[in-house]
Formats: C-alpha cells, structure tokens, sequence
C-alpha cells in the first residue's frame, strides 16, 4: 500500500465514521424548545461538531490501523476478493 492509497483509505474510513457520529446525542430545536427563525425544527440547537470531529479522528485511526495492517499483512489481496474470476491468473512457465 503506498501513501496515497493509505491517505484515501483513512478519508474514507474518517467519513464514513463521521457520519455514524454526526447524530449521536443530538438535540433538535423542537426539542430544546427554541427555534431559530428560517431553519427547521429537527435542525440541532448545539451541533458540537468539534468535539464529534475530534471522536470521529480517534476512532477512525483505530480502525485504520486495523484495516491497513490486515492489507499490508497479506491476509486478505486483492485477487481474494475475486468472486467472478475475472483477473487473470499468472500462468507459470516450464522453462
């Protein structure tokens, strides 16, 4: 795996792991009893989205770490996620 493909598989993780965070603990405006004029009701009346951001990096680097070694271990390739046999096997020569 190189930096790159290291780099876009952590985005990727920190994301996907934000926006399973993002609705954690939230508080509406109907629910708090304030609403803001223009926004809707369901809209959060305290996002605290710096500290969701901060919870996100902290659980998205684990799981990195995890799967990043699994990959670089060689547990699992790519030609194991090769269910329709659609890439070519290395043909061994008798020479």
């Amino acid at each position: 795996m190189g930096i790159t493909s290291a780099i876009v598989l952590f985005a990727v993780i920190w994301f996907m792991v934000f926006f399973v965070v993002l609705p954690l603990r939230m508080v509406s405006q109907g629910d708090d009893g304030e609403i803001v004029p223009g926004t809707h009701s369901s809209a959060p009346a305290h996002p605290q989205v710096k500290r969701k951001a901060k919870i996100t990096t902290y659980w998205a680097a684990g799981l990195w770490i995890i799967i990043a070694g699994t990959i670089l271990s060689g547990a699992i390739s790519v030609r194991d996620l090769d269910w329709f046999q659609r890439m070519a096997t290395p043909e061994v020569s008798a020479d």
